[in-house]
């Protein structure tokens, strides 16, 4: 009985902090007609876990878990190359996939005929954790910028994005697969808005 009050605490509490999406800026009507998106993602100013760590005190929590776990070096250098590939391949598709699914503006990387960008700006992530039949999903929070190619100082439209849930109904034991998840969820349901604004 305690474990199933326990587990229904930690979905009140996913439901509770889900993901908010507000226009700061800007409305969609450049993307009506529009058949393609450029992509960018930026994690330059990214911060992690409620203390806003920055990515290199990040980086350094994470070996310390490691060595406190009595694992070997060998392991901490396997989770950072995890990290770097995630960051560069993993997260993209995760984003790029649920986006063109969403809607029927397609989305790629390095598109040289889109007139316009998706910059993608990650500035906070909780990872969350995963425990066997316990978890807590991660949350991403992003700013969404769409920028004149031409012109990338001309931002048509700004989208903030807050808390986006990263995880699958059985838990997710790497902390980059649940990460990925968020980027999924923020893809979705940005393209869902897209599409309902440019009816």
């Amino acid at each position: 009985m305690k474990k199933l009050l326990l587990v229904f605490l930690i979905f009140l509490t996913g439901v509770v902090c889900a993901q908010k999406m507000k226009v700061i800026s800007g409305n969609f009507d450049f993307l009506k007609g529009e058949k393609e998106l450029d992509l960018q993602m930026d994690y330059s100013h990214i911060k992690f876990y409620k203390e806003n760590m920055d990515e290199a005190a990040y980086i350094a929590k994470q070996e310390k878990d490691i060595q406190k776990a009595n694992k070997s070096p060998e392991e901490f250098q396997a989770w950072k190359k995890d990290w770097e590939y995630s960051k560069n391949t993993q997260f993209v598709d995760k984003f790029l996939a649920s986006m063109n699914k969403n809607t029927d503006i397609k989305t790629s990387v390095d598109n040289p005929s889109a007139k316009y960008t998706l910059l993608v700006e990650t500035v906070w992530i909780y990872p969350g954790w995963f425990a066997g039949v316990m978890n807590q999903p991660s949350k991403l929070s992003t700013v969404l910028k769409f920028v004149e190619k031409s012109d990338p100082s001309n931002v048509l439209l700004e989208i903030e994005s807050k808390n986006a849930p990263g995880d699958n109904f059985v838990g997710l034991p790497n902390n980059n697969d649940r990460i990925s998840e968020g980027y999924a969820k923020t893809a979705k349901t940005l393209a869902r808005m897209i599409e309902k604004k440019i009816k």
